[in-house]
């Protein structure tokens, strides 16, 4: 049988790929039955190699492909008078749907794609084999109804305040990797009671990695006086300039290293899990912010923070908080490199 799972919204649709890991029987059995495919680069051979092996004692075998849809994106726009079935691309993927559409029914293949077009020729060809779920970012009233369900669950009918909810919703945003997490620390802070707005305040560590975010913005947008607004805060907030300076690293790193593998066509979804990122949220700003910045103004950045952090840790400055301010501002004045 064949799943297609596409869409933004990470969360969910690693909760609908698990239903049908769950759906197949034995977890220690399909460890032993699953093959992962990196679908820039399968071909019709060993896709269908893949998915016509037999599994081994076992009733069903896992195919999983990700990166697969988006090696078939329309570049630029389609006409809408030719069929997607003559584009110049259809002799690359027919082979791909022979070997998707003669599935043994002993195979469950999983197709994962994010922000597909709906023109895309392949998801085309491939909507009238398997059934397609699509799974969009949600919405700021979806966001809150899934809070609320969320809590209800993990606490098991306590509730959380609309005050909480809205400064949830501020702080991580529709992120529901973070979002989840964030509830569960919450849930066992709290106990029975219901979450408040200080809850929220006390709890939700996020609060302080969005400030990094929005600071790398304004450093890129030469808001300098944004970025050095938001610096402020998070000493205000108990961050030494060490911690800052390790944020800030590490944030521009994951954007050089999302540039860098975006240049050479790396899916979004394999991206992300060569960097371990399990929250789409850090991906999602890094993939915006890397259209602002050039390799080698990346590079530049980072090296700076490096050296700043070096010294900060070495005690070369008898007022680090000052030094960081410095390098905040000239950063910010350095301005943003367009790609």
């Amino acid at each position: 049988m064949l799943h297609i799972l596409i869409g933004e919204n990470d969360f969910s649709l690693r909760q609908a790929l698990d239903e049908i890991k769950k759906s197949i029987g034995d977890p220690a059995a399909l460890m032993s039955n699953t093959a992962v495919l990196e679908g820039g680069k399968v071909t019709p051979e060993q896709l269908r190699s893949a998915c016509q092996t037999v599994p081994f004692l076992a009733d069903k075998r896992l195919v999983v492909i990700e990166g697969l849809l988006e090696r078939f994106e329309p570049k630029g726009r389609v006409k809408k008078k030719k069929s997607s079935r003559r584009t110049g691309q259809s002799e690359d993927f027919q082979p791909l749907v022979e070997s998707i559409r003669n599935l043994p029914p002993f195979t469950e293949l999983v197709i994962i794609g994010g922000d597909i077009k709906a023109a895309n020729p392949l998801l085309l060809e491939l909507a009238s084999i398997g059934k397609v779920r699509r799974f969009p970012m949600l919405k700021r009233e979806d966001l809150v109804r899934w809070i609320e369900q969320r809590v209800s669950l993990e606490k098991k009918g306590a509730g959380i305040s609309r005050k909480a909810i809205d400064l949830m919703v501020r702080l991580v945003g529709n992120d529901l990797w973070t979002m989840a997490n964030e509830i569960d620390k919450l849930v066992l802070f709290i106990g029975e009671r219901s979450i408040e707005e200080e809850d929220v305040n006390a709890v939700v560590s996020y609060a302080q990695e969005a400030n990094v975010f929005n600071m790398v913005d304004a450093i890129i947008e030469s808001r300098v006086s944004v970025a050095q607004e938001l610096l402020q805060q998070l000493f205000q907030r108990g961050m030494t300039p060490a911690q800052i300076l390790v944020l800030l690293s590490r944030q521009v790193r994951i954007i050089f290293q999302v540039r860098e593998m975006r240049d050479r066509g790396i899916s979004r979804g394999i991206i992300q899990t060569r960097l371990g990122l399990t929250s789409d949220f850090v991906l999602r700003k890094a993939w915006e912010q890397a259209d602002k910045y050039t390799l080698p103004r990346l590079n530049e950045v980072y090296h700076k923070l490096v050296e700043a952090d070096v010294s900060v840790k070495t005690g070369k400055y008898s007022n680090p908080e000052l030094v960081l301010d410095i390098l905040v501002a000239e950063l910010g004045r350095s301005g943003a490199v367009s790609a």
